[in-house]
């Protein structure tokens, strides 16, 4: 029931009835009394964050004539316990506590003695004050006082004693010694001071730094005719000597000693007292609890979530695997109204985080400023303060793993470009030009761009635009190289004015849509390109090796056998198994950070290294053969690669004046294609899911680029863009995962190695490459095709629109379960996943054509077609598959419309699809994320 004004409603009526009575009370949910209580608790300020809490759970054992604390369980998060054997600790596992076991403890806690901030700074001294406590309260009597102290004062006996026999992966850690056989342990030599088995324990990693403890004691004794139970917070967290198996201070104390006869029913209380002190919202209430009925009120709120399994229904000594992501259980108070919106834009590709996707926005980074530079400015000032930072944070060893893989990327994409310029320029620009402009212009970007992450290269489009451009030259007897510094300067003008008025802003309409066409479309093209490439070079014809000369046969490397030629395809099958060799293994070292085997440090290592260690193991591979097989060609001289021209190119007198003028039309399409590659890119790298805390730098970036296009016309270089394979490449290579994490729990993904550091040695590497031509020279092209194939691969991976393919070939019953798929009807995937189907094939197609010179503006169409989308889809459907709009003016009439309206009515769904799918559902806890919240609701 809900109390406003003096009226009471039940929760269904609650919202209508109390919105009539009160025409200025906000939309509303009912919650629980106890949930009230905690949401008043937890608003109050505390700038102090919860710490990580570490519970151990020791139960009373006989040992000869000795009565001693024995560990059973540990929980960082997810419960460990001693199997029967007593020599191991169990897999981590999610604890499954019975449902009578989470009463049995409500009522202890309504019971028992609840000490919060007592001043204790010895187990000694807190444990007269817990016996004291019962005495005064009437619990216990006086006489069995010194029982219960001598009982609670016995030796702590930790899991910490190691088998004889260990495993490879265990070979090089120092087995702790045997448990201590007094309080406080061998080495303590007080109370409060850390042992030395503690010291020694590795379990430490596995921990926060600013973790505290709480210790669960539950025994039998048979003094005793009712439960002894208490539950004490200390004021200050203390070490206590020997009593917790790492030297963590405690800080929580949970003490239930009964009558004998029940020990699986108390074993069952501490393991629930256990589970609830290591949950995130349960911990927060401990900490901050005033009085017992706080305590209560925070396991009615566990209570009120706990989801029952039917005893029949499954097996209970199964143990449930922890889960690969584990949503917080706790928001921020002040958060409660903003629930909505707080996910991605539209929906990960995975189906762990099931809430309401936040409209498509970039903040206040590409805000439109209206001033002359202005977003520049803002660029700029975001990014000085990280510039000493982005060259000191690249100094790991993750980096040296990064530059090996992006700069055999870079110097394979440098040599097929430059070779494939040579062919369509006759020679004006060469793999040498393609060389020096990949390191000159990627060094210079990386710099002073503005998100150094992104890894410059030739493109596609270029190169056809470069082809369509010296035909014309030639046919029209204009000089080529000069025709081209004017465009490249008329490109850098028209990228400087749109970067002083802000064009980049224009990016916010790019929606994931958008993003996934043009991705989806590079990583297609990296694949069949070096599926294109094996094939061809290794294509047999269709010559009849019977009727050919000795001369002829030898010439074609053909085998003479008897009176006849024979061609035995050697090479062609050697250079498939370097190939796909490079790949698979690549794509298996990948996986072994989360393999079973080894240390972590070694796993991460190998995975961090794995493309260094495919490339090199199949190079030795290929050594070994000792076979002729193709290899990486390095241009050994510094020289332009046509003898004709030189390395500067002059602006005027090969030329006709009005070319100096017409050359603004060709320039025109290339800075679309240079500012829609450029952008898209940069939306890519930079979307939340990377988690970037720096910044971006979208105008910086094009400011760059601008500069660069004249730099590199005056040179006779290639023009370079942002690539937009390579460079999630980069940023995969540099994600970073949390070193701590509890027992069982999937390391987090914190975020990306943000810093200038690896960009700049790609591309010093890229220039002195002429000369390390001696070394390179032993690496096959089959084995860096492999590569390119690894990183278009890699790059569709975490696509939702990829995902949404192969919805097409699986059963409804065999389909992940996707958020998306939760709220939105499966045929209304499948038109959307049509839509961008269609789109992939027509630039496909535009690309594989000569019409591939109108590409950009191609792009600039798949915002055309995704706007016309609104007329197909409801606002519902896009924002669980795609990102809304941005409609400025619009949106904000139609949210103050909406406050007013939300008044005098509920909330109504925005979809008949969401009716029919199931939107309605109970109203959410205020406290935990609930799976579907409702939409455009508001939290009282």
């Amino acid at each position: 029931f809900y109390s406003s004004g003096g009226f009471t409603f039940s929760c269904r009526d609650a919202p209508e009835e109390v919105l009539l009575a009160q025409e200025d009370t906000p939309n509303i949910w009912c919650i629980s009394p106890a949930a009230e209580r905690l949401r008043q608790l937890l608003a109050e300020e505390d700038s102090i964050p919860t710490p990580t809490l570490f519970t151990e759970m020791d139960t009373l054992q006989q040992d000869g004539d000795e009565l001693e604390w024995k560990e059973s369980a540990r929980w960082v998060k997810f419960e460990e316990k001693v199997e029967e054997g007593g020599e191991r600790w169990s897999k981590p596992h999610v604890s499954t506590l019975t449902l009578h076991s989470l009463f049995e403890l409500r009522t202890c806690l309504q019971t028992g003695s609840i000490l919060l901030d007592l001043e204790g700074f010895s187990l000694p001294q807190i444990v007269d004050e817990i016996v004291d406590r019962q005495i005064a309260d009437g619990l216990i009597g006086p006489e069995v006082k010194d029982k219960i102290s001598f009982v609670l004062l016995r030796k702590h006996r930790h899991q910490t004693k190691k088998a004889m026999h260990r495993s490879l992966a265990d070979i090089g850690k120092p087995s702790n010694p045997t448990p201590s056989k007094r309080l406080g342990g061998v080495g303590c030599l007080s109370a409060s001071m850390k042992c030395v088995h503690q010291l020694k324990n590795k379990f430490m990693k596995k921990i926060p730094r600013d973790a505290e403890a709480s210790n669960v004691l539950i025994g039998e004794v048979d003094f005793l005719e009712k439960p002894f139970v208490a539950f004490v917070r200390l004021a200050q967290a203390t070490t206590l000597g020997g009593l917790t198996e790492v030297p963590v201070p405690t800080r929580f104390l949970f003490i239930l000693l009964g009558p004998r006869g029940k020990t699986k029913a108390y074993n069952e209380i501490g393991r629930a007292i256990a589970t609830l002190m290591v949950d995130d919202l349960f911990s927060d209430v401990a900490y901050k609890a005033r009085d017992r009925d706080d305590l209560i009120a925070g396991v009615d709120e566990f209570l009120d979530e706990v989801i029952v399994l039917p005893p029949g229904e499954w097996d209970p000594k199964i143990r449930i695997e922890p889960p690969k992501k584990v949503p917080s259980s706790v928001l921020n108070i002040n958060e409660l109204g903003q629930m909505n919106g707080s996910a991605g834009g539209g929906g990960g590709a995975g189906g762990e985080d099931d809430e309401m996707p936040a409209p498509h926005e970039l903040g206040e980074e590409l805000a439109f400023t209206g001033r002359f530079c202005g977003g520049l400015w803002l660029d700029i000032k975001r990014k000085a303060p990280w510039f000493c930072s982005d060259i000191y944070e690249g100094f790991h060893v993750q980096s040296i793993s990064a530059v090996l893989f992006i700069y055999l990327g870079c110097i394979t994409n440098a040599i097929t470009f430059g070779g494939l310029l040579g062919d369509a320029t006759d020679n004006y620009q060469g793999v040498m030009e393609s060389f020096l402009g990949t390191a000159l212009a990627g060094t210079v970007f990386c710099v002073f761009g503005g998100q150094p992450l992104i890894i410059l290269s030739s493109t596609g489009p270029i190169l056809i635009f470069e082809k369509l451009l010296y035909d014309f030259s030639k046919s029209n007897d204009i000089d080529y190289m000069e025709l081209r510094l004017w465009i490249g300067l008329h490109s850098c003008l028209q990228c400087f004015i749109l970067v002083a008025t802000d064009a980049s802003y224009i990016i916010k309409y790019m929606t994931r849509f958008t993003e996934e066409g043009f991705s989806s479309l590079i990583s297609f093209i990296f694949i069949s390109d070096a599926i294109k490439k094996m094939v061809g070079d290794y294509n047999l014809t269709d010559m009849d090796w019977g009727f050919l000369s000795k001369k002829e046969c030898v010439k074609y490397g053909g085998t003479l056998v008897g009176s006849a030629c024979k061609y035995v395809p050697d090479l062609a099958l050697m250079s498939f198994i370097l190939f796909f060799g490079t790949y698979s293994m690549t794509v298996s070292l990948k996986k072994f950070k989360s393999s079973r085997y080894f240390p972590t440090t070694l796993r991460k290592l190998i995975s961090d290294f794995s493309i260094f260690m495919s490339i090199m193991t199949f190079v030795g591979l290929d050594m070994l053969m000792g076979l002729d097989t193709p290899k990486l060609i390095v241009p050994t001289e510094v020289k332009p690669t046509r003898p004709d021209r030189g390395w500067l190119i002059m602006p005027f007198g090969k030329n006709p004046w009005w070319v100096y003028v017409a050359s603004f039309v060709p320039a025109l399409l290339v800075t679309i294609l240079i500012f829609m590659d450029q952008q898209i890119s940069a939306v890519i790298v930079n979307r939340k899911e990377n988690k970037l805390k720096k910044g971006c730098g979208y105008h910086l970036d094009l400011l760059w680029v601008g500069v660069l296009m004249a730099v590199c016309s005056f040179m006779g270089l290639p023009w370079y863009v942002a690539a937009t394979v390579i460079s999630i490449a980069h940023i995969d290579s540099l994600k970073m995962e949390s070193e701590s994490s509890a027992p069982g729990e999937q390391p987090q993904f914190l975020g990306v190695r943000e810093q200038r550091l690896t960009g700049i040695l790609v591309f010093v590497l890229t220039g002195v490459s002429v000369f390390l031509a001696p070394v390179l020279q032993y690496i096959p092209m089959p084995v860096l095709y492999g590569v390119f194939l690894y990183m278009g691969v890699a790059s569709l991976s975490g696509i939702q629109f990829w995902e949404r393919m192969k919805l097409y070939l699986m059963p409804a019953k065999h389909q992940p379960d996707f958020s998306f798929l939760r709220h939105v009807p499966l045929r209304r995937v499948h038109l959307f996943t049509l839509v961008q189907i269609i789109c992939l094939a027509v630039l496909w197609t535009l690309k594989s054509t000569f019409l591939a010179i109108i590409f950009p503006v191609m792009i600039l169409g798949l915002m055309v077609v995704r706007k016309l989308m609104d007329m197909i889809f409801s606002q519902h459907d896009l924002a669980w598959l795609d990102d809304i709009l941005p409609e400025k003016e619009k949106k904000k009439k139609e949210d103050d419309g909406d406050k007013k309206k939300s008044k005098r009515r509920p909330v109504e769904p925005e979809s008949d699809e969401e009716v029919r799918g199931g939107g309605g559902t109970a109203p959410p806890s205020p406290l935990r994320p609930h799976p579907q919240p409702p939409l455009n609701s508001e939290y009282v």
